[in-house]
């Protein structure tokens, strides 16, 4: 079986269900594991994603406004690669390819191909895409293996938050103009032992002023666009600490600003996004969780 991966989550699942030799072909955003970056990328995005958040947000809402499509597909690429299978997604337009992106390409020479959507919003949804692509790949064996292990150290988290006292946290994922996080984020929040005070489980992360931040006024501030790591975070951190009251907020005050990867974690609806909750228990409770995520996944944000 031949697979074409357009989305990293779905190249990382592949992975993690032991069919990585199956894959051959990527998205251009797919990067784990490492070696995958080795296969030929199938698609591009139509407009700059080398710009500042500002920059990136206009230009997709510019596009958005005119019906152009975000992500363009080598179809020409995915013809010679033949692939039987192809992962996509549809639960956001704005952040991969999607079925109706693979639909632009010609159906007739596309017609045999079989696609996969991955449209959860949800933790449970997701978990339930994992099961649904294992038994599309022939693994289902491994993926009921893998969910069960997710599941497993989900619950290990949740045992031990349940006792403390819940932190808030407010969740930003883009920078300017604001945007909370939304989908799945506040479970990822809840899972850690924290209260979520800016979007809603399963509701598409959204815009949003900076005056409910500081109405908000969390415990914790976390900092996690969607796509940026953590070095291009930082760099656009000013913005926000130059915002009024930001000197003001509790987690400012307190020394609780984290930046973390927002672009492997959080955002990603893959299997690390069970990771993304080991790396919030260690933001919430780091009198209960050691800080091995630090560092490398997150790390604390000073203003100079």
């Amino acid at each position: 079986m031949r697979v074409v991966s357009l989305l990293a989550s779905g190249t990382e699942l592949v992975c993690a269900l032991g069919a990585g030799d199956r894959l051959v072909g990527r998205s251009h955003e797919c990067d784990t594991p490492e070696w995958v970056k080795r296969l030929p990328a199938c698609s591009a995005p139509t407009f700059d994603i080398t710009g500042s958040s500002r920059e990136i947000d206009a230009l997709v809402r510019d596009r958005l406004r005119d019906g152009e499509p975000l992500y363009r597909v080598d179809e020409a690429l995915l013809v010679e690669l033949a692939p039987d299978v192809l992962i996509t997604q549809s639960h956001c337009e704005v952040c991969a390819v999607s079925p109706g992106d693979v639909a632009r390409a010609d159906p007739a020479r596309l017609s045999r191909k079989q696609v996969v959507d991955m449209g959860a919003g949800t933790l449970e949804g997701i978990l339930e895409g994992f099961l649904q692509v294992s038994r599309v790949l022939d693994a289902a064996q491994a993926g009921e293996t893998l969910v069960s292990g997710l599941r497993s150290t989900m619950a290990a988290i949740a045992d031990r938050t349940r006792r403390l006292h819940p932190v808030s946290i407010a969740c930003l994922e883009w920078i300017e103009p604001v945007f909370n996080m939304g989908n799945w984020g506040p479970e990822l929040v809840a899972r850690a032992g924290g209260q979520s005070l800016l979007g809603k489980t399963g509701e598409h992360s959204s815009a949003t002023s900076w005056e409910r931040v500081i109405e908000a006024d969390p415990e914790v501030l976390l900092v996690a666009p969607c796509g940026f790591g953590i070095e291009r975070t930082l760099r656009e951190m000013h913005l926000l600490a130059g915002q009024p009251g930001w000197r003001d907020l509790r987690a400012v005050r307190s020394g609780r600003v984290a930046v973390a990867d927002g672009n492997r974690y959080f955002n990603r609806s893959g299997p690390s996004v069970v990771e993304s909750i080991q790396i919030l228990a260690e933001i919430l409770h780091p009198e209960e969780f050691p800080p091995l995520k630090q560092g490398a996944c997150w790390q604390y944000y000073a203003a100079s």
